[in-house]
């Protein structure tokens, strides 16, 4: 078994409605509150990072199993969105739906589509981030695959 460290700095000189930072690896940002959510609404903020995480998580995912299956693709892109839940002032983060748009070669076949609508819940299973949150962030999926000019 192998462990790998990640490690984050921030740095957080005002009060709520303040900027820090945040240095990651390649990630560098600022970092606030967002403007729904009464902050100045600079930088980047926990609910799009979650997102983001979730996200790449995902396609990236997704990407290995088309390709370790030879599942040819012409493009594949993803829009998430993620739904914070505010109730008498506490908020939380309630849902995640992930919509990959597949598009596979014209010479693919109805079995190759179904593939990559089944790696497409697979990966999104198997996603690390998806199992971190499991049980208290609600993630669905609307995939969407297509052949080629259609």
């Amino acid at each position: 078994m192998s462990d790998h460290h990640f490690y984050l700095r921030a740095d957080w000189k005002g009060l709520r409605n303040d900027v820090g930072t945040i240095s990651c690896g390649n990630l560098q940002t600022e970092i606030s509150i967002p403007q729904e959510m009464d902050g100045p609404g600079v930088g980047t903020n926990p609910d799009e990072m979650l997102l983001g995480a979730a996200a790449t998580c995902f396609i990236i995912t997704l990407a290995a199993m088309m390709e370790r299956s030879k599942l040819e693709k012409v493009s594949l892109t993803l829009q998430s969105e993620g739904i914070v839940d505010v109730t008498n002032g506490v908020f939380t983060y309630k849902k995640i739906i992930h919509r990959p748009k597949i598009v596979l070669p014209k010479h693919a076949t109805e079995k190759e589509r179904s593939l990559a609508s089944r790696l497409a819940h697979k990966a999104e299973a198997s996603c690390m981030i998806t199992r971190a949150l499991k049980g208290n962030v609600e993630i669905a999926l609307e995939e969407n695959i297509l052949i080629e000019g259609e």
